[in-house]
């Protein structure tokens, strides 16, 4: 996609579009080694070279990003009181558009995604393409296979009916462990539903997100870009590309 040169330093958040149009007509920009003094220039983002004040800079517009989500922050763009997963991120993924793909409660850990791709996102969220999530959920008493009959029948949570899901007791006792795969992604819905048969979650976490599985060398409130591999991954399960 071709951009207008100012569009692009703004875009990036390196100024305001007012002032990097004073930039550029003093000479400041270059693209692809050659000074650039026209704001209305037009280049590809991502394939032409950006600099800017003798400074290259990483000019793509299009990223996606893999975190390991701590407890204790919100997933949302911005909050004027507490810390979001967007703070966890240089300014220039907010300033690109690069948004979380769905939530994770406050307190939940694990695998988030981020996208530019406003479509991706919505392909990966919409309950009709099945993607599914898998989470560890330590919870309150005993459980056994009535409580993994009634994940799999599916749950009647008042505002909404929630699919069936795959439970896997993996200890059962005074606290268990379980994971849960579900393909929708509710507010708190694999909490509701561990209520819903009696068991309060005491921490949760998501191990998976469609194909791509927590990278075990990612350390809580760390993050790292996608590789081609995963990015390639996660368009097919969206339905964007085929084998």
């Amino acid at each position: 996609m071709m951009m207008r040169l100012d569009r692009w330093l703004t875009t990036l958040g390196c100024g305001s579009r007012s002032e990097v149009k004073q930039w550029i007509r003093d000479g400041q920009a270059a693209v692809n080694g050659r000074i650039i003094r026209d704001p209305a220039g037009s280049f590809e983002p991502g394939k032409d070279l950006l600099a800017l004040h003798g400074r290259e800079l990483d000019g793509r517009i299009m990223r996606h990003v893999v975190m390991h989500k701590p407890a204790g922050v919100l997933t949302a763009a911005r909050d004027p009181k507490q810390k979001t997963v967007m703070d966890l991120l240089p300014d220039v993924y907010r300033s690109i558009g690069c948004m979380p793909v769905g939530r994770l409660d406050k307190d939940t850990t694990g695998i988030l995604l981020f996208t530019c791709d406003g479509e991706m996102n919505h392909r990966l969220l919409s309950p009709s393409r099945h993607v599914k999530k898998r989470y560890r959920a330590l919870a309150e008493g005993p459980m056994g296979a009535a409580d993994v009959d009634a994940f799999a029948r599916g749950m009647d949570l008042g505002d909404f009916v929630a699919q069936g899901a795959e439970l896997e007791i993996l200890r059962s006792g005074e606290t268990s462990l379980a994971e849960v795969t579900i393909m929708e992604g509710k507010f708190h819905q694999v909490k509701r539903m561990f209520a819903a048969v009696g068991h309060e979650v005491i921490q949760l976490h998501r191990c998976t997100f469609g194909p791509l599985k927590l990278d075990e060398n990612l350390p809580e409130g760390s993050w790292r870009e996608l590789t081609e591999e995963e990015l390639r991954a996660l368009r097919l399960a969206a339905g964007m590309e085929t084998r």
